[in-house]
């Protein structure tokens, strides 16, 4: 059961068919006349030819358009696989309606696919202009990944398939239509949607979407997807909770006299940071209550929740934080200038109170009134 199919580009047809095609090719007689090609000056010229084409290709890398690049990949990683293993350029609609262009290589005997995302190899090339590094870097990410083949018989069965179901936090507005075919809950301004977690290589995971067709066929409501989700949590994505300074620096990100420098200025060093182990989808974890009461407890006090990105979420103590009009600015600010579209969640700070009421009226009452459920 493919998760992802070809898709036809017309752009990408285009170039196609021009690269297959010499000007000489289109002469009716060339393949006609044997004669001709006995000629040694046929053999010159058609070195000479080769010789200006190669030219040419390696001007229009210097300028190459983004659709041209990924066709030059698709052209290079083709030539450097094996036969049994199909490579075409995949098209998709992402987070937040964001649509991304891939390499997908099919190999035969296996029903599940990895696309290779290729836009931040693009910005690669455009600072380098190496275009061999890129295919060596594609080529290797590639071959890191392991062989997934899923069982279609379990994926449909909800009682082999309840065990890999996962949950993420998407923003509500930006995924309309992704939301009109997956089930979902409404957790304020967000969306709790739900994934078939099918494995996972290194710091990388896998899954596929569960859409309201898959949902059927299992034969279960959405309350009861979400609680099983709630109950995997942990086991599949470990959660991962710390200081923000901490986690950067085990991370290699930031360095001791940047940590220095943060301490010394204002609010930023009581940040505390929510994720989970593979740092991907984990700010769904905001919406669960009893982790909240027990990072409550830890801090000893209510908390804002900075929504940084879809993978992880801020946590500042109340005593410790700016007025939330600062707050709401410096997020704005972050999106703006550092966040990548498909990872954008909100634009605004969330305020958790333990007792359960909200000091500013701008938030919803009952924040977690569709969370059962513990994460152990």
């Amino acid at each position: 059961m493919p998760c992802c199919a070809k898709v036809q580009d017309g752009m990408h047809e285009k170039v196609l068919g021009h690269e297959k095609h010499f000007w000489y090719e289109k002469h009716f007689w060339y393949e006609k006349h044997l004669w001709y090609k006995k000629h040694l000056w046929y053999k010159k010229h058609l070195r000479r030819h080769a010789v200006l084409y190669k030219r040419s290709r390696r001007q229009e890398r210097r300028g190459m358009t983004y659709f041209q690049f990924i066709h030059e990949v698709e052209v290079k990683v083709r030539e450097e696989t094996e036969g049994n293993i199909s490579v075409y350029i995949h098209s998709a609609v992402k987070n937040n309606g964001t649509r991304r262009h891939g390499l997908t290589l099919a190999e035969k005997g296996i029903n599940i696919f990895p696309t290779i995302y290729l836009e931040e190899y693009y910005e690669f090339y455009q600072a380098t202009k190496e275009l061999d590094t890129v295919i060596d870097l594609v080529a290797g990410l590639y071959q890191s990944l392991p062989a997934i083949q899923v069982d279609e018989k379990k994926l449909l069965d909800y009682s082999a398939a309840k065990s890999r179901i996962i949950m993420k936090l998407v923003n509500t507005e930006k995924n309309r239509t992704f939301l009109e075919t997956a089930p979902h809950i409404p957790f304020q301004d967000l969306s709790i949607v739900y994934f078939y977690f099918m494995g996972n290589a290194g710091n990388r995971f896998m899954d596929m979407p569960v859409n309201d067709d898959l949902i059927r066929r299992w034969g279960v409501d959405t309350l009861t997807l979400h609680q099983q989700a709630m109950a995997n949590y942990n086991r599949l994505l470990p959660i991962k909770f710390g200081s923000l300074d901490q986690l950067l620096l085990e991370r290699g990100l930031l360095d001791k006299e940047d940590s220095a420098a943060l301490s010394e200025n204002g609010w930023r060093d009581a940040l505390y940071c929510l994720t989970n182990e593979f740092s991907t989808g984990g700010a769904v974890l905001m919406t669960c209550k009893n982790l909240m009461d027990k990072i409550a407890d830890f801090l000893g006090e209510d908390f804002y929740i900075l929504p940084s990105s879809t993978h992880e979420v801020l946590l500042l103590p109340e005593s410790r934080a700016p007025s939330k009009e600062e707050l709401d600015q410096r997020i704005q600010e972050v999106n703006r200038e550092a966040l990548e579209p498909e990872d954008y969640l909100s634009d605004h700070a969330y305020y958790y109170s333990r007792s359960g009421q909200d000091s500013d009226d701008c938030f919803m009452q009952n924040l977690f009134q569709y969370s059962p459920g513990i994460i152990s």
